[in-house]
Protein backbone atom coordinates (compact mmCIF):
# COMPACT_ATOMS: atom_id res chain seq x y z
CA UNK A 1 0.00 0.00 0.00
CA UNK A 2 1.51 3.29 -1.31
CA UNK A 3 -0.05 6.44 0.21
CA UNK A 4 0.47 10.14 -0.99
CA UNK A 5 -0.56 13.63 0.09
CA UNK A 6 -1.88 16.19 -2.29
CA UNK A 7 -2.87 19.32 0.15
CA UNK A 8 -6.08 20.02 2.20
CA UNK A 9 -7.74 16.35 3.10
CA UNK A 10 -6.61 15.07 -0.76
CA UNK A 11 -5.15 11.96 0.01
CA UNK A 12 -4.66 8.78 -2.88
CA UNK A 13 -3.96 4.96 -1.91
CA UNK A 14 -2.99 2.71 -4.17
CA UNK A 15 -2.37 -1.39 -3.82
CA UNK A 16 -1.22 -2.49 -6.92
CA UNK A 17 -3.46 -1.26 -9.74
CA UNK A 18 -6.15 -0.28 -7.79
CA UNK A 19 -6.35 3.04 -6.21
CA UNK A 20 -8.78 5.56 -4.20
CA UNK A 21 -8.55 9.19 -3.70
CA UNK A 22 -10.39 11.29 -0.67
CA UNK A 23 -11.22 14.77 -1.14
CA UNK A 24 -9.33 15.97 -4.19
CA UNK A 25 -9.56 19.72 -4.67
CA UNK A 26 -9.62 19.39 -8.57
CA UNK A 27 -10.27 16.65 -11.36
CA UNK A 28 -6.37 16.61 -12.49
CA UNK A 29 -6.04 13.25 -10.09
CA UNK A 30 -7.74 10.04 -11.47
CA UNK A 31 -8.55 6.71 -9.08
CA UNK A 32 -10.86 3.89 -9.39
CA UNK A 33 -12.35 5.30 -6.25
CA UNK A 34 -13.25 8.69 -5.00
CA UNK A 35 -14.99 9.16 -1.68
CA UNK A 36 -15.90 12.76 -1.37
CA UNK A 37 -16.64 13.72 2.93
CA UNK A 38 -18.32 16.96 2.15
CA UNK A 39 -20.95 17.52 -0.75
CA UNK A 40 -23.87 19.29 -1.49
CA UNK A 41 -26.61 18.30 -0.22
CA UNK A 42 -28.59 18.05 -3.35
CA UNK A 43 -25.60 16.51 -5.31
CA UNK A 44 -27.48 13.73 -6.29
CA UNK A 45 -30.89 15.98 -7.61
CA UNK A 46 -28.03 17.70 -10.26
CA UNK A 47 -25.53 15.58 -11.56
CA UNK A 48 -25.03 11.66 -12.92
CA UNK A 49 -22.55 10.14 -10.21
CA UNK A 50 -20.02 8.28 -11.62
CA UNK A 51 -20.11 4.92 -10.57
CA UNK A 52 -16.67 5.00 -8.73
CA UNK A 53 -17.43 8.28 -6.89
CA UNK A 54 -19.18 8.38 -4.05
CA UNK A 55 -20.21 11.29 -1.97
CA UNK A 56 -23.45 9.91 -0.11
CA UNK A 57 -23.90 7.58 3.50
CA UNK A 58 -24.00 4.37 2.56
CA UNK A 59 -22.74 0.38 1.67
CA UNK A 60 -20.77 0.62 -1.56
CA UNK A 61 -18.03 -2.09 -2.79
CA UNK A 62 -15.86 -0.98 -5.66
CA UNK A 63 -12.63 -2.71 -6.39
CA UNK A 64 -12.48 -5.07 -3.51
CA UNK A 65 -12.89 -2.38 -1.30
CA UNK A 66 -15.93 -2.24 0.91
CA UNK A 67 -16.89 1.32 1.74
CA UNK A 68 -19.18 2.41 4.48
CA UNK A 69 -20.44 5.98 4.73
CA UNK A 70 -21.89 7.61 7.88
CA UNK A 71 -23.63 10.81 8.04
CA UNK A 72 -22.68 13.40 10.18
CA UNK A 73 -25.75 14.65 11.11
CA UNK A 74 -25.09 17.05 13.45
CA UNK A 75 -22.73 18.95 10.73
CA UNK A 76 -24.90 18.51 7.89
CA UNK A 77 -27.67 20.95 7.00
CA UNK A 78 -29.42 22.21 3.72
CA UNK A 79 -26.91 22.82 1.85
CA UNK A 80 -23.66 20.38 2.55
CA UNK A 81 -23.82 17.41 4.13
CA UNK A 82 -21.02 15.98 5.47
CA UNK A 83 -19.74 11.78 5.81
CA UNK A 84 -16.98 10.04 7.17
CA UNK A 85 -16.10 6.84 5.82
CA UNK A 86 -14.53 3.36 7.12
CA UNK A 87 -12.86 0.93 3.76
CA UNK A 88 -11.62 -2.22 4.24
CA UNK A 89 -8.71 -3.28 1.92
CA UNK A 90 -6.21 -5.27 1.82
CA UNK A 91 -7.24 -6.90 4.98
CA UNK A 92 -7.28 -2.99 6.82
CA UNK A 93 -9.53 -0.54 8.26
CA UNK A 94 -9.21 2.92 7.03
CA UNK A 95 -11.34 5.68 8.16
CA UNK A 96 -11.79 8.78 6.82
CA UNK A 97 -12.69 11.84 8.66
CA UNK A 98 -12.47 14.42 6.22
CA UNK A 99 -14.26 17.93 7.19
CA UNK A 100 -14.66 17.12 10.72
CA UNK A 101 -15.18 20.05 12.97
CA UNK A 102 -16.72 18.68 15.98
CA UNK A 103 -16.33 15.63 18.35
CA UNK A 104 -17.66 12.31 16.33
CA UNK A 105 -20.74 11.09 18.59
CA UNK A 106 -19.85 7.87 20.95
CA UNK A 107 -22.36 6.08 18.22
CA UNK A 108 -20.11 6.85 15.47
CA UNK A 109 -16.69 6.09 17.44
CA UNK A 110 -18.23 2.64 18.19
CA UNK A 111 -18.81 2.33 14.96
CA UNK A 112 -15.30 3.47 13.80
CA UNK A 113 -13.81 0.89 16.37
CA UNK A 114 -9.53 0.50 15.92
CA UNK A 115 -8.72 1.46 12.38
CA UNK A 116 -5.40 0.58 11.31
CA UNK A 117 -5.17 3.63 9.60
CA UNK A 118 -7.02 7.45 10.59
CA UNK A 119 -7.15 10.25 8.41
CA UNK A 120 -8.08 13.15 10.98
CA UNK A 121 -8.42 17.04 10.23
CA UNK A 122 -6.57 19.05 12.75
CA UNK A 123 -6.26 22.51 10.99
CA UNK A 124 -8.77 24.41 13.51
CA UNK A 125 -11.01 26.90 12.03
CA UNK A 126 -13.84 24.84 10.45
CA UNK A 127 -11.61 21.29 11.83
CA UNK A 128 -10.82 20.08 14.87
CA UNK A 129 -8.28 21.65 17.03
CA UNK A 130 -5.11 20.15 17.84
CA UNK A 131 -6.02 19.00 20.94
CA UNK A 132 -9.51 17.77 20.07
CA UNK A 133 -8.27 15.60 17.29
CA UNK A 134 -5.35 14.49 19.76
CA UNK A 135 -8.48 13.48 22.28
CA UNK A 136 -10.11 11.55 19.31
CA UNK A 137 -7.16 9.62 18.09
CA UNK A 138 -6.49 8.44 21.39
CA UNK A 139 -9.91 7.21 21.35
CA UNK A 140 -10.01 5.68 18.13
CA UNK A 141 -6.88 3.79 18.96
CA UNK A 142 -5.56 3.57 15.25
CA UNK A 143 -2.12 2.09 14.33
CA UNK A 144 -1.44 5.17 11.94
CA UNK A 145 -2.52 8.27 11.89
CA UNK A 146 -2.37 11.13 8.83
CA UNK A 147 -3.48 14.54 9.89
CA UNK A 148 -4.54 16.76 6.98
CA UNK A 149 -6.44 20.14 6.55
CA UNK A 150 -3.32 21.32 8.62
CA UNK A 151 -1.13 24.67 8.35
CA UNK A 152 1.67 23.13 9.96
CA UNK A 153 1.08 19.81 12.21
CA UNK A 154 3.27 21.23 14.89
CA UNK A 155 0.82 21.72 17.39
CA UNK A 156 -0.85 18.35 16.84
CA UNK A 157 2.21 16.74 17.23
CA UNK A 158 2.87 18.42 20.32
CA UNK A 159 -0.62 17.36 21.69
CA UNK A 160 -0.02 13.86 20.98
CA UNK A 161 3.59 13.90 22.33
CA UNK A 162 5.42 12.96 19.29
CA UNK A 163 7.78 13.74 16.62
CA UNK A 164 8.02 13.05 13.18
CA UNK A 165 9.61 14.25 10.26
CA UNK A 166 7.97 14.81 6.45
CA UNK A 167 7.99 12.01 4.57
CA UNK A 168 7.63 11.84 0.31
CA UNK A 169 5.30 9.26 0.59
CA UNK A 170 4.14 6.34 2.92
CA UNK A 171 4.98 2.40 1.84
CA UNK A 172 3.95 -0.29 4.34
CA UNK A 173 1.98 -3.56 4.39
CA UNK A 174 -0.33 -4.22 7.74
CA UNK A 175 1.93 -6.49 9.06
CA UNK A 176 4.23 -3.06 9.22
CA UNK A 177 2.26 -0.97 11.00
CA UNK A 178 0.54 -4.03 13.57
CA UNK A 179 2.95 -3.38 16.34
CA UNK A 180 1.81 0.97 16.00
CA UNK A 181 -0.17 2.57 17.98
CA UNK A 182 -1.32 6.39 17.43
CA UNK A 183 1.93 6.61 15.51
CA UNK A 184 1.83 10.17 13.58
CA UNK A 185 3.04 10.02 10.08
CA UNK A 186 3.50 13.65 8.30
CA UNK A 187 3.55 13.44 4.41
CA UNK A 188 4.80 16.36 2.13
CA UNK A 189 1.82 17.87 -0.61
CA UNK A 190 2.24 17.27 -4.04
CA UNK A 191 1.69 19.70 -6.47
Amino acid sequence: MVINYFGGGAFRLQSGETSLLVDPENNRLKADVILRTLAPADFHLSHDLEQSEISFPGEYEVKGIEISGIELAEESGQKFLKTVYMAEWEKMKFVFLGHLSKMLPADIVEKLGEPDVLFLPVGGGHFLSAEAAAKLAKQLEPSVIFPMFHKTPGDFLKAMGQKAQPEEKFVFKKKDIADQKNKVVILEAKK
